[in-house]
C-alpha cells in the first residue's frame, strides 16, 4: 500500500528530530553527479537536511570529468593498480577540473534553493594535509591530516560546506586524493554521525550481479571478513576501506547508498526502511 504524504511526513518526525544538530558528510560521485536532473534533485535534498536542522558536508572527486578534460586536451591518461598517474599537467588539470569546474556546480546548484554553500577544497585553511602515495603514481596523495577548523566555522554560520579532494603538503605541494579516502577521513574528523557514500549501485551486493542480494546492514567486521573473502572486490574496496576506519574511529554509521534513485539521500535518512547498506561499529 502506498503511503500518503502524510504518512511520510509523519515517519520522518522522529529520524529529523534525532539528527537535527547532527553532521552528516556526504561523498557525492557517481551518475548523481554526472547526471543533471539527479544532480538538482541532490541539491534539493542537501538544502532539505539543512533546513530541518542536519549539518551537511558535502566531499566530492570528479575523476570522469578529468578524464573527459584531459581527452578535450589530447592528453593519455595512465593507470596503475587502478590510479591515475598524476604528473604536473595532469594535476593541473585535475585541479581545475575539481576546484574551478565540478565544485562550482555543486554549489551553484545548492545555490538556486538560498545562499547556503560554500566552495573550498583541501588546499584552504589547511584542511586536508596530504603527503605522496607513491613516487610511481605522481601527485597521489593520501591523507595525512584533517584540520576541520574552516568546516566547523562554516557549519557554525549554518552554511554547507562543499569540499573539492585536492590535499597539499607541508611545503605547499598539491596532491589529488581519492575521494572516498577523503570523506572519510572529514567525517572522522568532524566526529560525524553518518557518513554516506552515493555510487552507483544499491549498496553492498554479495554478488554484484544481482541487486537482490543486497546487504542492509553489516558491522565493521562483517565488511572486513567479505573484503577479505573476495567477495567484495574493485571499486567498492576503498568506500568499505573508508567505511569501517570511521566507524570504527567515532562515527556512528556509514552507508552506502545508490546514487541513481532519485532522493536517494532522503529515503536513506528519514524511513525506517532505507534504500541502501548501513554500516555499523
Amino acid at each position: 500500500m502506498n503511503l500518503t504524504k502524510s504518512d511520510v511526513l509523519v515517519e520522518a518526525l522522529p529520524y529529523i528530530q534525532r539528527f537535527r544538530g547532527r553532521v552528516v558528510v556526504v561523498k557525492y560521485g557517481g551518475a548523481a553527479m554526472t547526471d543533471p536532473d539527479l544532480a538538482a534533485l541532490f541539491a534539493q535534498d542537501v538544502v532539505l537536511m539543512r533546513s530541518v536542522g542536519m549539518r551537511p558536508v558535502v566531499v566530492h572527486g570528479g575523476g570522469p570529468q578529468i578524464g573527459e578534460l584531459m581527452q578535450r586536451l589530447g592528453m593519455e591518461p595512465e593507470f596503475r593498480q587502478g590510479l591515475r598517474v598524476t604528473d604536473a599537467d595532469t594535476l593541473d588539470v585535475a585541479r581545475m577540473v575539481l576546484v574551478g569546474k565540478v565544485n562550482r556546480d555543486i554549489v551553484s546548484a545548492i545555490n538556486v534553493h538560498g545562499p547556503l554553500a560554500v566552495g573550498l577544497s583541501g588546499e584552504d585553511a589547511g584542511l586536508i594535509t596530504a603527503s605522496a602515495r607513491d613516487p610511481e603514481l605522481g601527485y597521489v596523495g593520501d591523507v595525512e591530516a584533517v584540520n576541520p577548523g574552516i568546516i566547523d566555522r562554516l557549519l557554525a554560520e549554518e552554511l554547507v560546506p562543499v569540499v573539492a579532494t585536492i590535499g597539499t603538503d607541508l611545503e605547499g605541494q598539491a596532491y589529488n586524493i581519492n575521494a572516498d579516502t577523503a570523506a572519510g577521513a572529514v567525517a572522522e574528523a568532524l566526529r560525524a554521525e553518518k557518513l554516506v557514500y552515493l555510487t552507483d549501485v544499491a549498496g553492498v551486493l554479495r554478488d554484484v550481479k544481482n541487486p537482490f542480494t543486497l546487504i542492509p546492514y553489516a558491522s565493521a567486521d562483517e565488511l572486513d571478513k567479505l573484503v577479505a573473502d573476495g567477495v567484495l572486490t574493485g571499486g567498492m574496496i576503498p568506500k568499505i576501506a573508508s567505511c569501517t576506519q570511521a566507524v570504527r574511529s567515532g562515527v556512528k554509521h556509514a552507508h552506502i547508498l545508490d546514487g541513481r534513485v532519485p532522493h536517494a539521500l532522503l529515503l536513506e535518512m528519514f524511513t525506517r526502511d532505507g534504500i541502501g547498506t548501513m554500516v555499523s561499529p
